[in-house]
């Protein structure tokens, strides 16, 4: 009865674990569209270039840099675990603006192995962003 339950179990989650394959490489940017320390429009941009490499189907390790025109800018090493294909949330560190941030995301296929991104990051030090961004998975 045991072994039917966690095999019943693990059929029914199985559409929840269905983000990418281990050992994929994803590659992608973004681009703020808000973040609460900006005082004037377009006053300054900030940029985001990363890899995050699949550990497990839900789970990624990543790093990249940040490229922000009015801050120094940083190394960005972290984490994402997928909830499902489309929802994950995000650890990050950021080595240069010393902080972290912490946030969700929601990824939509465009195609095969394009995806387009939607972000929401909290950064320790106390300010919001939103971000926008495509992401390419190498097979």
């Amino acid at each position: 009865m045991k072994i039917i339950m966690i095999a019943l179990l693990g059929l029914l989650s199985a559409p929840l674990a269905y983000s990418q394959r281990t050992t994929d490489i994803m590659v992608g940017g973004g681009f703020d569209l808000f973040k609460t320390d900006n005082r004037e429009l377009f006053d300054k941009g900030q940029v985001n270039l990363e890899a995050n490499y699949f550990v497990a189907r839900h789970f990624a390790v990543g790093a990249g840099v940040e490229l922000w025109t009015a801050n120094p800018n940083s190394f960005v090493m972290g984490m994402r675990w997928y909830a499902d294909d489309h929802f994950f949330g995000r650890l990050r560190g950021l080595i240069g603006a010393n902080d972290v941030s912490v946030g969700a995301g929601w990824s939509k296929p465009m195609m095969t192995n394009w995806r387009f991104e939607a972000l929401g990051d909290f950064y320790f030090h106390g300010d919001v962003g939103l971000r926008a961004g495509v992401a390419y998975i190498l097979d």
